[in-house]
């Protein structure tokens, strides 16, 4: 059920444009010089960008799995346990993250390429 943080990163070659900037601390994953997600190797943990609803709503789901990490404006960043989601789940919410950062153009070819990958 866990994840790697190896695994977690090999997600990210399906997102276009993301830039992973390891800080020492932690990687910073960005598109067009926007965060929308991090990744703590030490702690085995990922902050995500999501909406303030999924936020509220992964946190009640599965406390023991994610945690509130903090808001900003309309977005809920949450914290992902790694031990504790399945490699689709958390493809699905790094997607996510990654589409709520991403320009529309990049938002929409990758969305028309995932019509065709199926």
């Amino acid at each position: 059920m866990a994840v790697t943080v190896d695994e977690f990163l090999a997600m990210l070659q399906t997102l276009p444009e993301t830039e992973q900037i390891d800080t020492g601390n932690w990687i910073a994953l960005k598109v067009c010089s926007k965060g929308y997600a991090y990744i703590w190797e030490k702690t085995q943990t990922v902050g995500l960008k999501a909406t303030l609803d999924e936020q509220i709503a992964l946190v009640a789901e599965r406390p023991e799995v994610f945690e509130v990490q903090f808001t900003a404006g309309q977005f809920g960043w949450v914290v992902v346990h790694l031990e504790g989601i399945e490699a689709d789940e958390l493809l699905e919410l790094v997607t996510e993250a990654w589409c709520l950062t991403a320009p529309r153009r990049l938002v929409e070819a990758h969305e028309f390429g995932s019509l065709y990958d199926e």
